[in-house]
């Protein structure tokens, strides 16, 4: 599922963020998303409705009393096109107003009007943000099933740092991309791995594996816009999670924190699904030293043998539980032999299903934005050829949705 053909209404409102739109009305339009535009006055003043104009390649509408659209009552016909209505930048005040059910623009008034769900992504100085009428609005808001996204961090163009940003055109895209998936997890509890883990030898120095989490997160993020609440425990990685209200992120380093925060959460919560995409290592030293180990002393060196004991296996034992066992999807990372490497794994662990992908094959594997993979399950192979590990993750979660459905 994509934006294509879908009917997407953009509301921009006063404020510098709305630089940012254009980008994102070219990615939908690429995608062959229909777009409409309209804009507050205030609006104007920062970008030009020509401009939107031009890459839209539809009207912009700008006035509530427009005589030639109204002989047609064309805010309401509007309200009625639209799939989804997206206002972004959304400003303190038009979500003020809003939320108190005003409709004195062509926008408020549409977001009275429609039935299409509607998403606002604020855009505000970080002080404004944080105000305490400004999040007693959004709560409001988001009471009445209006959804929020957003705000990111960073530095503002007040020269401020802080909460309030709009987010970046790409993940608008993506938010709608998502808003339009089936929501065929609504309401289930999903519990997903991620990342590498790293195992101390010493203070200084540590084994991990090249597992970047590229992929958990983006199953997470799936998840959640199919509906799911989402507990995504993640090692060490350089990802930051967008802020959403349905995922949950746990943080850990080793093996060990790793299996045993699974395990809390199998005990204190029933799971319908369990996806172990981390790469946990599988051995850690047998002693983690206190202070450095020195290349030598007195002519013996200390690196020279490791002593190395077995970590839990994480996934074989949420398969192997007794009460409450979720539906059980591993991962297999391999370099040869993935499809028989795989049948083995899935066997000997007891899974419902195992996604297995080469690691050494070009644009795969660690540390890539794309991904090819092979799913197992019921003595079946479903091929899933190169894209990139959003949209895969996406197709993925569908997949393993429709499969649990059918078990």
């Amino acid at each position: 599922m994509s934006v294509s053909h879908k009917r997407i209404l953009i509301g921009i409102t006063g404020g510098i963020a709305a630089y940012k739109i254009p980008e994102l009305v070219r990615q939908l339009k690429k995608a062959q998303a229909i777009v409409r535009i309209v804009m507050t006055p205030n609006a104007c003043h920062f970008i030009s409705p020509l401009t939107l104009q031009a890459l839209s390649g539809q009207p912009v509408h700008l006035e509530l009393m427009d005589h030639c659209a109204e002989a047609a009552m064309g805010h309401i016909e509007l309200a009625r096109w639209a799939e989804c209505i997206l206002v972004a930048p959304a400003s303190a005040n038009f979500i003020s107003k809003m939320a108190s059910g005003q409709a004195d623009n062509l926008l408020l008034t549409l977001c009275l009007a429609t039935t299409a769900p509607i998403y606002l992504a604020p855009a505000m100085n970080q002080v404004m943000w944080l105000n305490t009428l400004t999040q007693t609005n959004i709560a409001k808001l988001k009471q009445h099933n209006v959804s929020v996204w957003g705000p990111d961090s960073g530095e503002q163009a007040c020269g401020d740092t802080g909460l309030g940003r709009l987010l970046e055109p790409n993940q608008l895209f993506d938010h709608l991309t998502q808003s339009f998936l089936p929501k065929g997890l609504t309401n289930q509890n999903i519990l997903i791995t991620a990342g590498p883990t790293q195992e101390a030898i010493d203070p200084v120095r540590y084994i991990t594996n090249y597992s970047s989490g590229k992929m958990g997160f983006a199953l997470a993020e799936a998840a959640a816009a199919l509906g799911a609440h989402v507990t995504l425990i993640t090692g060490p990685v350089n990802i930051k999670l967008q802020k959403n209200d349905n995922i949950e992120r746990i943080d850990v380093i080793t093996a060990q924190q790793m299996h045993d925060a699974v395990l809390k959460q199998c005990l204190h919560t029933p799971y319908h699904l369990f996806i172990g995409s981390a790469a946990v290592s599988d051995y850690r030293p047998t002693y983690t030293h206190q202070q450095k180990l020195k290349k030598q002393i007195d002519g013996v060196d200390d690196l020279e043998s490791l002593a190395l004991t077995k970590n839990p296996d994480i996934i074989q034992a949420v398969s192997d539980l007794i009460h409450n066992r979720p539906y059980t999807v591993g991962f297999a990372a391999e370099t040869q032999e993935v499809i028989l490497y795989a049948q083995q794994k899935m066997i000997q662990k007891k899974l419902d299903m195992i996604i297995a992908n080469s690691v050494v094959t070009q644009h795969c594997g660690f540390n890539t934005d794309t991904n090819a993979v092979d799913v197992l399950f019921k003595d079946k192979v479903q091929k899933f050829p190169v894209m990139s590990k959003k949209i895969l993750a996406q197709k993925l979660i569908q997949f393993i949705a429709q499969q649990m459905s059918e078990s």
